[in-house]
């Protein structure tokens, strides 16, 4: 049953990462109007926020956009920055809407942040973790439950990682769309498909949880089954 779920999962993720991957090529292809780019987007939504510490910088990669609460940067891929479309226009503004909210002390993205070190941590060990666990009770050692269990407490914090994310990303788009609406930014014949185009982008993420959640009761599963 849980392999009938994993391959499900895996095959909605492929889906959406293809679908997002299609809409970034059509939406690209959408110019904006008024020749701002990504970075003018961004620049613009904070200024009109009245946000004047965060910087917006270019970074490589394809859809590596990101903002740093710590340093306080927006920093958005090539295509992004330079790009005068709507799915750069979507992206920056979306970027953007983080900073909106670390400045509002949006709670979900302070409790993101607070967890950031503990997600780094146990991504780091949780994989070793398990297998020890996994090795150690196929031998008939007690210490591998503890072990196990001791990784599924880690996995458990990437998951809930994931699902914090969640409310984060939506209220980012949310703010992003609101904005480039209200700024005239997008006009009635390209706002629906900035919308779709952030829509698309925050199923990935959707996804993402789903797919941690199946896993942590995967081992959850297997530690309840060789305890008894």
């Amino acid at each position: 049953m849980y392999w009938i779920l994993f391959i499900g999962i895996a095959l909605i993720s492929w889906l959406v990462s293809n679908n997002l991957q299609r809409k970034e090529k059509k939406y690209s292809k959408v110019p904006l109007g008024n020749g701002m780019t990504g970075k003018d987007i961004a620049e613009k939504m904070l200024y009109d926020n009245g946000i004047q510490n965060v910087k917006v910088t270019v970074t490589e990669g394809f859809l590596t956009d990101n903002y740093n609460p710590v340093n306080k940067t927006i920093s958005l891929s090539k295509a992004v920055y330079f790009g005068d479309n709507v799915f750069s226009a979507a992206v920056a503004a979306h970027e953007t809407g983080h900073a909106l909210q670390h400045a509002a002390a949006y709670a979900p993205l302070k409790m993101r942040s607070a967890l950031v070190p503990v997600v780094s941590f146990s991504s780091k060990w949780v994989t070793w973790v398990l297998i020890a666990g996994l090795i150690l009770m196929g031998t008939g050692s007690k210490v591998g439950t503890s072990i196990l269990l001791a990784g599924i407490g880690l996995f458990a914090m990437t998951t809930l990682f994931s699902f914090i994310t969640l409310p984060v990303e939506i209220n980012a788009s949310l703010r992003a769309l609101t904005w480039l609406n209200r700024s005239g930014i997008t006009t009635s014949r390209n706002h629906s498909a900035a919308e779709d185009a952030l829509k698309s982008a925050a199923y990935t993420y959707v996804v993402a949880a789903l797919s941690s959640l199946a896993t942590l009761l995967y081992y959850i599963m297997i530690f309840l089954g060789r305890r008894d």
